[in-house]
């Protein structure tokens, strides 16, 4: 492997998206529930509650002409939600049958379910590749 230094940032930013991607895909999703959350907040009766009336105060000036970011939390929020429900939601799908598939003793039902375990190693971190070549080597597989 190159030194860190020879590494162009492009690489190390999917290399650490790809690494991170259970912890990035619930930050999006807590981001979205977060910023709708605040949208309801500022669009609902519980604007006049203390804590969201405190901080409509600061996200919403538009009183005295300037932005209102609680337009942007409307639209923002559910799109975040979204997708950061499906990132959740298919990691962990992935993971599980990862993890089901892996379980595997037999070398027969091991080779019927290979390009199903590659498949889904396109969703998942570099360690469970590891764990697959590991996997492959305990079985004797050669490919």
């Amino acid at each position: 492997m190159p030194p860190e230094e020879a590494v162009p940032w492009s690489q190390r930013i999917r290399r650490g998206a790809r690494v991170h991607r259970a912890l990035l895909s619930v930050i999006v999703l807590a981001t979205g529930v977060f910023l709708t959350a605040l949208a309801i907040g500022d669009y609902t009766p519980l604007s006049q509650n203390g804590g969201f009336h405190a901080i409509n105060a600061v996200t919403d000036l538009s009183a005295s002409n300037g932005p209102n970011y609680n337009l942007v939390f409307v639209i923002l929020g559910p799109i975040l939600v979204i997708v950061g429900g499906y990132l959740v939601g298919s990691y962990y799908v992935s993971r599980t049958r990862f993890e089901h598939l892996m379980l595997s003793r037999s070398k027969a039902e091991f080779l019927r379910n290979l390009p199903e375990v590659e498949d889904l190693l396109w969703d998942l971190t570099p360690n469970d590749e590891q764990r697959y070549e590991l996997k492959k080597s305990e079985l004797r597989i050669r490919r």
